[in-house]
């Protein structure tokens, strides 16, 4: 048990180090607000939509796209910078090093994600539902950071552009997807069941639940799904990058 806590320890100072040298950067903080903002101003501009049916595609992205922004390029820059080499040989465990740039993606996504969410506070909403709502935007937060670090497991390069631009494949098609602009119910037979791969699905989901008291999947099956999904990406993305951390250093 005093291991574990020793690693959880070392994981929150990996964390704190990310912080310091990669996320608090004046462009990272703004393509993190603007980004999201850019993307959903071009979907609602043209469209009289009141506040609360625009709320949860733009939690969504928020959430999606600054959970994932930085955290898939770390890994390269830890390689390109020879760093990653004195973390592997501090008495830290891989896991633990994987903890904490997932720790670094949770903390920045979840800081400005909160600014979207206030929002809801404007709504007839409910103390309850702003509290679950609340809840599921961590959940949601955590999943997407273990996604962001599991898209830094390959290819084990030192390039981050090289990473960026995998990440983006990845990201871009599940925001289109995954219920953000179409409500799942309004899709195809075949657009349901791709989306149903998608975490971002079921988030997107559960905003619309507690904010429009309209969704598609029950409740307790959002919350289940991305639990799921936040298991799934940490335990692949351990396994991953245990595998190509030796070429990495070497």
């Amino acid at each position: 048990m005093g291991y574990l806590a020793e690693q959880f320890k070392r994981s929150f100072a990996v964390a704190k180090k990310n912080v310091r040298i990669y996320y608090s950067k004046g462009p990272v903080i703004v393509f993190g607000l603007i980004f999201p903002l850019f993307l959903f101003l071009a979907y609602t501009i043209g469209r009289n939509m009141p506040l609360e049916e625009l709320l949860p595609g733009l939690i969504g992205m928020t959430t999606f796209f600054t959970a994932t922004s930085v955290g898939p390029s770390i890994m390269p820059w830890e390689t390109r910078s020879k760093t990653l080499e004195k973390l592997v040989c501090c008495p830290v465990t891989p896991w633990a090093i994987l903890l904490g740039d997932m720790f670094s993606s949770f903390l920045f996504g979840l800081a400005i994600s909160l600014i979207p969410l206030l929002f809801t506070l404007t709504l007839n909403i409910g103390l309850l539902n702003f509290i679950i709502l609340l809840f599921g935007l961590v959940l949601a937060t955590l999943c997407f950071s273990a996604l962001s670090v599991l898209l830094s497991a390959y290819p084990p390069t030192d390039n981050p552009s090289t990473v960026m631009m995998i990440s983006s494949l990845v990201k871009f098609p599940l925001v289109f997807v995954s219920g953000v602009f179409i409500s799942i119910g309004q899709m195809p037979f075949l657009g349901r069941i791709i989306a149903s791969f998608s975490p971002l699905t079921y988030f997107t989901d559960l905003t619309r639940h507690l904010i429009l008291t309209v969704g598609y999947y029950p409740l307790i099956l959002d919350f289940s799904m991305v639990a799921i999904f936040t298991l799934i990406f940490l335990v692949a993305a351990v396994k991953l990058h245990e595998k190509t951390l030796t070429k990495r250093i070497s």
